[in-house]
């Protein structure tokens, strides 16, 4: 009989259907079988030995919150037996597609940077997980107000900091003394650590609850991943890094990117449809894996969900960069055309970029890399290239600041997105990475300002550690003596005056956090909670900020 070993996870929803994301022992047929006779099945299919299958569920009602199970050749393996759990449903928008069953509001949760455990030899306390007192909150109250899409922006496993489980479970499997020693070595080794993060019961109870989209970031596959052209020649040089970089893309593909993408684009998926129709799709995943590693215009991993009248587009920062330092860029140029275009293509109250990287960082660290990427580039000689290289690795000097044209490409394609008679109320940059949470607005002194109101808001960790130098330098970093710092880099660096300036607004709040846009028409609200552990053991979701972004 066919067990379930992973999911469900409830990844697309939309008024009439869904898709449900499972992982089983063996091949089989997966089914989900809702209260009021809606449902779907699908045949899994099978890649490196693992079997999987991503179920379109059709036949919901808008507006609806609709219990359902899973079973694997018609044996129920899902809700668990003796579940402690409510039941799992499917919560439908109402008929247009925005908001709950009242349609009322688009509630949109999101943050990034989530261990599983803490790693091996990590001894600071990383306190309780956001995502595990979200479940706790859900589960106590299911009728209440949730999220109707939680966005994890990046970091979702860590290949490269591994938990003492996870360690001992690699020794046991090979010599830890080779390279790459305790990190992850290949795609099973990859379904370790989703294993391990995603059978935590409270989030994969979550996961089953409240529809999913999710962005990688770099440890996903390896801290500092396309760091600069020099970092990714020594990488290919080394003799594990190829079987490294295709694993973590081939599982990133199969347990975060396929659920991202709407039914309507998985019917025409070419990928999607071949590895479904051979008994074992290992190869031709591996062969789309290392073509998307040699050339980011061979795929796209950036994608766009509409919620209503709010846009989301989900950014790739990570595999789309041009990395050759007199081209360096974010995003490749189709990649950045395909983001202006869905941006500026109007009709939408609310417009969401997703980048698992800050956009607005604080001053110093702005220009400081600014600074480090003019010394890269040979603006101060090879001596201070060389320095600049090296220290752009030591301090992760990698965000968008790092990429200056995109940076100011950014700021005018939001600047047009946000003006005009059909501007959104609001564009919001949702970012990660940095291990705290602020908010950040910009300003155009020198005119062209959007109509839009437009907003850094960045959440980080969900569930990790925040060093105490960390938190000294990022308010550091916001102050009027760090931004004077940083202007002295900038000169050094020879850098141009910034295209626009901006101020914090809110923050910096350090802890394991989720911030939630509640989008009602043309108003937006926002809510920090951070989860909270009180002197009787007892965890929650304390809320530490609450605004209206449009009032």
């Amino acid at each position: 009989m066919a067990r379930l070993r992973l999911g469900p996870l409830l990844r697309y929803v939309d008024g009439a259907s869904a898709t449900v994301w499972v992982e089983a022992d063996r091949p089989c047929t997966a089914e989900v079988r809702c209260a009021d006779g809606a449902g779907g099945s699908a045949r899994t299919f099978q890649i490196a030995g693992h079997h999987y299958a991503l179920v379109p569920v059709t036949g919901l009602r808008p507006g609806t919150d609709t219990a359902y199970e899973v079973t694997l050749d018609d044996a129920p393996v899902w809700p668990l037996p003796d579940s402690r759990f409510p039941a799992s449903t499917i919560r439908t928008p109402a008929g247009d597609g925005a908001g709950g069953p009242d349609g009322d509001a688009v509630r949109v949760t999101f943050g990034s940077c989530r261990w599983a455990a803490p790693p091996a030899g990590e001894h600071d306390p990383v306190g309780p997980d956001a995502l595990d007192t979200l479940a706790a909150r859900i589960a106590a109250d299911p009728a209440a107000p949730r999220p109707d899409v939680l966005l994890l922006l990046g970091d979702q496993v860590y290949a490269d900091e591994v938990s003492k489980p996870t360690r001992r479970w690699l020794a046991a499997r090979r010599d830890l003394s080779e390279p790459p020693g305790d990190q992850v070595a290949d795609y099973e080794e990859y379904t370790h650590l989703y294993y391990e993060s995603w059978l935590d019961p409270e989030v994969r109870w979550l996961l089953s609850n409240v529809p999913s989209c999710m962005i990688f970031d770099d440890h996903d596959v390896i801290d500092d991943w396309n760091t600069s052209a020099s970092w990714l020649a020594e990488m290919r040089a080394t003799p594990w890094w190829c079987e490294r970089i295709l694993s973590g893309l081939m599982s990133y593909w199969v347990y975060q990117h396929l659920g991202n993408l709407p039914p309507a684009e998985l019917a025409r998926n070419e990928l999607f449809a071949e590895v479904r129709a051979t008994p074992d799709g290992t190869d031709a995943l591996r062969a789309f894996a290392a073509a998307a590693d040699a050339d980011p215009r061979a795929t796209r991993w950036s994608y766009r969900r509409d919620f209503g009248r709010v846009r989301l587009l989900m950014v790739d920062t990570r595999a789309a960069r041009v990395l050759e330092e007199d081209k360096r860029a974010m995003l490749d140029p189709e990649e950045a055309r395909w983001l202006r275009e869905q941006a500026l293509e109007g009709g939408c109250d609310h417009l969401l970029i997703g980048t698992s990287l800050p956009w607005l960082l604080p001053h110093l660290i702005h220009d400081a890399e600014g600074w480090n990427a003019a010394l890269c580039r040979g603006e101060r000689g090879a001596r201070w290239a060389r320095f600049g290289e090296d220290l752009r690795r030591r301090a992760d000097l990698e965000h968008w600041a790092a990429f200056p044209s995109s940076f100011d490409a950014l700021a005018a394609m939001i600047a047009e997105a946000g003006s005009g008679e059909d501007a959104p109320a609001t564009v919001c940059v949702l970012s990660g990475d940095v291990h705290h949470a602020y908010v950040a607005e910009p300003t155009w002194p020198g005119g062209g300002a959007p109509d839009a109101r437009v907003l850094q808001l960045t959440c980080s960790p969900v569930h990790n550690s925040i060093p105490a130098s960390i938190r000294v330098g990022f308010r550091f970093g916001w102050s009027r003596v760090g931004r004077g710092l940083g202007r002295r880099f900038a000169r050094h660096g020879r850098l141009p005056r910034p295209t626009l300036s901006w101020r914090r607004t809110g923050g910096p709040w350090f802890g394991n956090h989720l911030m939630t846009l509640t989008l009602r028409g043309r108003t937006a609200d926002l809510q920090l909670d951070r989860a909270q552990r009180s002197r009787m053991g007892v965890t929650n979701m304390e809320t530490v900020d609450s605004r209206s972004l449009t009032g």
